[in-house]
């Protein structure tokens, strides 16, 4: 006998795999929102360059990581408030919201379609280092690296739905993203170790799944055993799970609220 709960279930699942594919088939189409993967080879080269002027080959990690965890955060900073905005350009928003599966399944499925395509930018980073600079980076840690982008993938995509459910009530989310790059990408030891951060700034940014991820896939490229692996991981999820549990929270309190407003379609 099938459970009550399955056929919900089941109704969401599909949702969520067409609302991945569609996502796909969207940005696929749009050069606007692979405009973040053009500018990967540029960051690579400036980073490249600067660790081969140092003679420092410990900085070679941080400079192929850095510009494809730098697009990573991008691509998913945009997308978060793109969705929502172009929806309610697109009078798409009142249509979704009135489908009988959430709008929060749909938002997350959307998010982890440019989650996955945002990968490449590490592999465009790859190909600098080695057609440009001619240097191998070998993964010295496949497995570790493996799941570490994953659990990367999925704490991005948690954070990316907490701020794009929030943003249901931001006519522009313009403002929130500009501000919301950079100071995270300090936060997070992409661009330099978290250790140059001042003391007090320190616990901050263990609440920042960057710093996580970052460290965790540069340990990976290096000789020594990664440390700490499945905490590290335990780390990752939890921050993505919090996300997911952020935005779910969000979205049921601000769709009672524009509801009973009457300004979905205004935010």
């Amino acid at each position: 006998m099938r459970p009550p709960g399955a056929p919900r279930a089941v109704r969401d699942a599909r949702a969520a795999a067409a609302a991945f594919r569609v996502q796909l088939l969207l940005v696929r189409r749009s050069v606007g929102d692979l405009r973040v993967l053009f500018t990967v080879p540029l960051y690579a080269l400036i980073f490249l360059a600067i660790a081969a002027v140092s003679g420092d080959r410990s900085l070679t990690a941080y400079a192929v990581l850095a510009p494809g965890l730098i697009a990573l955060w991008s691509m998913m900073l945009f997308a978060a408030g793109d969705l929502i905005t172009q929806d309610r350009s697109a009078g798409r928003l009142e249509a979704v919201v009135a489908a009988p599966v959430p709008l929060f399944t749909v938002v997350a499925a959307r998010l982890a379609a440019v989650a996955a395509v945002s990968l490449i930018s590490l592999a465009e980073a790859w190909a600098v280092a080695r057609w440009v600079f001619g240097l191998r980076v070998p993964l010295v840690h496949p497995m570790a690296f493996g799941v570490g982008l994953l659990a990367t993938a999925f704490a991005m995509t948690g954070t990316a739905t907490a701020m794009a459910c929030a943003f249901v009530l931001s006519r522009s989310a313009r403002i929130f993203q500009n501000s919301l790059s950079y100071p995270v990408y300090l936060l997070g030891g992409v661009l330099m170790p978290v250790s140059a951060l001042p003391g007090w700034l320190r616990p901050a940014s263990r609440l920042v799944f960057l710093t996580w991820s970052g460290g965790l896939l540069r340990d990976s490229l290096a000789t020594p055993a990664v440390a700490d692996l499945p905490g590290r991981l335990l780390a990752l999820t939890a921050l993505g799970l919090a996300g997911f549990a952020a935005g779910g929270w969000l979205m049921r309190r601000i769709l009672t609220r524009v509801r009973a407003a009457g300004t979905l379609g205004l935010a």
